[in-house]
Order: structure tokens, then C-alpha cells, then sequence
């Protein structure tokens, strides 16, 4: 039985691709051996470690005195004791010094009072005073020097409902014409020296006063004359 023309050219197409199929399988192959039999070598990579930070020194504790002796002791064997630092010595307590009595001699201190104090001869009122009146003689002084300058002169005083006023006085103030705002009253050469207007002052003898010393006209001018403020002034 003869052969079929495309049965046999299927045939030859079919060896044709399995030749061609086989060059190329064929190359392949080579190449793959080829690189499997001349291998690359390729320089290993090392890898650098992480750096570690190195740990911080430790301050060095001090060592106590007691391990002085450590030496010694390494190196002949025994433990050595803890020296112990010698206690301060006390300081020695300054003596306080004993007072010694002493015998003082005691100062007197003059004290004046009325009945120490020098009395001006003839009149009841001590040197300090420079115008000077007793009210129980009526009569008055002018003082200098602890010496009587003028006086005694007769006064008028003030009365059971109005008193002069008993005590030391300084003057206070003067006005040769003054009107006293109270009583309506003149007062010439009026010499002020107490609370409430009390003054030397001019004016008649025969009616007594709402407290002042009145005096004559002359005994007044020559006591606004005399007295300056600030002068002591005694009544007894």
C-alpha cells in the first residue's frame, strides 16, 4: 500500500521542529553548563559591627582612711585593723577673771528742795527767782544775783473766788497796754507769767484782783522793766 503525500509531509514538518527544538535545547544546555563550570567568585562582603559605646569611667570612690594600712596588710598576710583619726583635743577654757571689789566712794548728789536751797535774805523765795511776792504779807521782790534789787512793795492779790496761784513760774509773755477780754479791765505794763491771764500789772491797792499781782505805777513800770520773758517767777 503506498504512502499518503500529507501524512508524509506532516512528518517532515514535525522532524523539522523537533531538530530545530533540539539546536535550541542543545544551546541552552551549553550555556547553563558553562556558567555552571566557570563560576564568578565574587569577593565575600564583611559586614562591620555596630559600634558599641564604650561605658562611662566611674568616679573612683574615695577610699577611707581606715584602708590605709591595706598595703601592709597584702603584704604580710593579716588583716589589718582600721586606724582610727585621734579625737581633737579640747581647747583649754580661758579663766574668766574674778572681779575684784573694789571699795568706790559714794558721790552725793546735792538735791535742792526749798528747805536746802539758799534763801534770798528777807523774802521767802530762793536765788533763782527774780521776782519773788508772799502772798500771806502782801509785799513783793525784784532778784538779782540772789540779792534783793527792789522791795519790799506793797500788792494786791487775788481773793477767796479768784487766788493767785502759789508755785514757780517763768514769764511768758508782756504788753506794756493790755485790756483784759474777761473783766473788761486795763491792765498797764501787765508782765504775764501764769495760766489763765495771771500777770503783774498796774492798778489800784484798795480792791483785790481776779488773781493777779497789781502793783503801784512805778513798782509796775520798774517790774515790766526788769523782767524778760523766761525769768523765774516765785509765789509763796
Amino acid at each position: 500500500m503506498g504512502a499518503h503525500p500529507q501524512g508524509a509531509r506532516r512528518v517532515a514538518i514535525g522532524a523539522a521542529l523537533a531538530a530545530v527544538v533540539s539546536t535550541v535545547l542543545v544551546g541552552v544546555g551549553f550555556g547553563v553548563g558553562a556558567a555552571d563550570e566557570a563560576p564568578v567568585s565574587a569577593a565575600p562582603v564583611t559586614r562591620a559591627a555596630p559600634a558599641v559605646p564604650a561605658p562611662a569611667p566611674q568616679a573612683a570612690e574615695p577610699a577611707p582612711r581606715e584602708r590605709a594600712a591595706a598595703p601592709e596588710a597584702a603584704a604580710t598576710g593579716t588583716a589589718a585593723e582600721p586606724v582610727a583619726e585621734p579625737a581633737p583635743a579640747p581647747e583649754a577654757a580661758t579663766p574668766t577673771p574674778t572681779p575684784t571689789a573694789t571699795a568706790e566712794t559714794p558721790v552725793s548728789v546735792p538735791v535742792r528742795s526749798a528747805a536746802s536751797a539758799q534763801f534770798v535774805p528777807g523774802t521767802p523765795c530762793t536765788a533763782t527767782a527774780r521776782a519773788c511776792v508772799d502772798l500771806d504779807g502782801r509785799t513783793a521782790w525784784l532778784i538779782e544775783n540772789g540779792a534783793v534789787r527792789r522791795g519790799p512793795v506793797p500788792v494786791m492779790i487775788g481773793d477767796e473766788i479768784d487766788p493767785t496761784p502759789r508755785g514757780t513760774f517763768q514769764v511768758e509773755w508782756k504788753a506794756e497796754q493790755w485790756t483784759s477780754r474777761e473783766y473788761l479791765t486795763q491792765m498797764p505794763y501787765a508782765v504775764f507769767f501764769a495760766e489763765g491771764g495771771i500777770a503783774f500789772h498796774e492798778g489800784p491797792q484798795d480792791t483785790n484782783s481776779a488773781g493777779c499781782v497789781k502793783l503801784t505805777h512805778d513798782n509796775a513800770v520798774a517790774w515790766f522793766e526788769f523782767l524778760q520773758v523766761g525769768d523765774e517767777v516765785q509765789i509763796r
